[in-house]
């Protein structure tokens, strides 16, 4: 399985159980991502943890309102490892009316669909998120 598939499962299945932590391996396109997801406030928090030798971890914190309930609704991967999607900046589309994102994979890092658009730039479409 491929480490972006393997981190948006993980977050989504955290999501629908309420829970308020997680720890995944690291990678350097993983925390990318999830600076992009921070900054977005769809995680609370995330932090690289140090492992015993070379391997390293990453403590993943989601976000909840006041009522409980979790900030992320729904993930669905776009691009897979045997079928890579591309988009151009004026073919991307706002999803779910303005109200979710879709996380690009650019030439200047990994950005939001309204950056990208604002940047005029495509990329590879990894996900999105509501």
């Amino acid at each position: 399985m491929d480490k972006i598939s393997q981190l948006i499962i993980n977050i989504k299945n955290a999501a629908a159980v309420n829970k308020t932590d997680l720890i995944l391996s690291h990678s350097s396109l993983r925390e990318a991502i999830l600076n992009v997801l921070k900054k977005e406030k769809y995680i609370e928090d995330y932090k690289v943890l140090k492992g015993d030798g070379i391997k390293q971890r990453i403590r993943i914190t989601l976000a909840y309102d006041e009522k409980g309930k979790s900030a992320i609704t729904d993930l669905k991967r776009i691009s897979k490892p045997s079928q890579r999607i591309y988009y151009g900046y004026k073919q991307i589309l706002p999803i779910k009316y303005g109200h979710g994102l879709m996380i690009l994979s650019s030439p200047s890092g990994i950005i939001t669909d309204k950056q990208a658009r604002k940047d005029k730039v495509g990329g590879e479409a990894l996900f999105k998120i509501w």
